[in-house]
């Protein structure tokens, strides 16, 4: 299988981790948003969205969408609970994380990595909600080791690829150490 991303993006970064973790053997097709290149005919042919990151199977059956792709990769491993619930309780970050973290902290994130422009630049809106949702995660993580239940999951992935990369956005995690020690524990789990 192919995978087309930008190791820079954290919503690519979840689909190599993901992949990584499990052990998966794919192909890293490199792919510059920046340059266009997720608007060519043939990439709009595989991905009418023009989004990065992209599964592409070998039976060339393609999958956009970041959480939609780590949970395909997941199914039947230890990244996906078995337990209805708790599976459900996974997937409820992961809607999270697409509606209330990342068009805030990812946002905030490409503004200045990827636009080049000063941290006075961001939108004060997306800041304030940024904001609210890393201290939802602190939180949330107090007490706690992962997001869900008892072990790492996918929804670990989804939110530690963007939060972990927060102070590229502006976002201080320095009064939030339960956030900082649950970003070590994944980043060990992973290796990276």
């Amino acid at each position: 299988m192919k995978v087309y991303g930008d190791r820079i993006s954290g919503n690519c970064l979840k689909v190599q981790y993901t992949a990584d973790y499990l052990g998966l053997d794919y192909e890293w097709v490199p792919t510059d948003i920046m340059a266009g290149e997720t608007r060519t005919p043939e990439y709009l042919a595989m991905n009418p969205a023009g989004q990065v990151p992209l599964l592409v199977l070998e039976d060339g059956r393609a999958l956009a969408q970041s959480n939609a792709i780590i949970g395909f990769l997941a199914r039947d491993s230890d990244l996906l609970p078995r337990d209805p619930f708790d599976r459900a309780k996974v997937y409820e970050w992961l809607f999270w994380e697409q509606y209330s973290h990342e068009p805030y902290v990812a946002v905030c994130r490409f503004v200045m990595v990827y636009q080049g422009r000063s941290k006075a630049e961001r939108e004060s809106w997306r800041v304030e909600r940024g904001e609210g949702a890393l201290d939802l995660m602190e939180d949330w993580l107090e007490g706690r080791d992962w997001l869900v239940g008892t072990t790492f999951t996918i929804a670990d992935i989804a939110l530690l690829a963007y939060t972990r990369l927060a102070h590229e956005g502006g976002f201080d995690l320095g009064g939030r150490p339960a956030v900082r020690h649950w970003i070590g524990r994944c980043e060990s789990v992973l290796g990276i």
